[in-house]
């Protein structure tokens, strides 16, 4: 039996007489990248993904965000919060991920990726000149006191099991990565935003 990591073989896959990635950048007229935000529930991924897809929409450019709650809605939906299945979660968004950079999207990825193999995985798949990886710090105890969704309240009640930062570690990064940190501890949504959107609009004129 294959590994789930080889492709069988009766799956030939095809992408030379496709049209390349130059050619869809060209016709959007931008370039193509992931920016790959990860932090603890309530630590603001989500909101900076939403301030920074609109910002950039305004500014004329094609913008993809993919959500963590919103792909398990979905695509991953048959998938739970063990070990393995937070692996096969990251690497399916991370492929498609993959999908939407190569067409000339710019791609927002909101996921709490609590470990570093995790992280690794997705930049293997996306590759280094197509990955922006930004932690979004936040302490647990703040981010336990906005409870957005009520999931603290719920896993302190033991509703909600394996929940990151109590029963399933969250490991923080270490150098040489991320490429951007932003303290939503320290800094309001106004500061993290534009931090954010530098990093993304000097990365994209870097390819321009």
């Amino acid at each position: 039996m294959p590994s789930k990591n080889t492709v069988p073989e009766n799956i030939h896959p095809e992408f030379d007489r496709m049209l390349d990635r130059q050619a869809k950048e060209s016709l959007l007229k931008q370039k193509g990248c992931v920016v790959w935000l990860y932090g603890l529930s309530g630590s603001g991924k989500s909101t900076l993904a939403n301030q920074l897809e609109r910002h950039l929409h305004d500014e004329g450019l094609l913008v993809k965000l993919l959500d963590g709650d919103n792909v398990r809605s979905g695509l991953n939906r048959n998938l739970g919060f063990s070990d393995e299945d937070r692996l096969e979660n990251i690497r399916r968004v991370a492929e498609v991920a993959k999908l939407f950079c190569e067409t000339g999207i710019v791609t927002l990825a909101a996921f709490i990726t609590p470990t570093r193999e995790l992280r690794q995985v997705a930049r293997k798949i996306l590759g280094n000149d197509n990955f922006i990886e930004v932690y979004v710090k936040c302490s647990f105890e703040t981010c336990a006191q906005r409870d957005v969704k009520g999931l603290y309240a719920k896993a302190q009640a033991g509703d909600v099991q394996l929940f990151t930062g109590k029963d399933s570690a969250f490991e923080e990064p270490e150098p040489p990565r991320p490429d951007l940190v932003i303290d939503t501890d320290a800094e309001n949504e106004a500061e993290s935003l534009e931090k954010l959107y530098q990093i993304v609009s000097s990365r994209i004129s870097e390819k321009a």
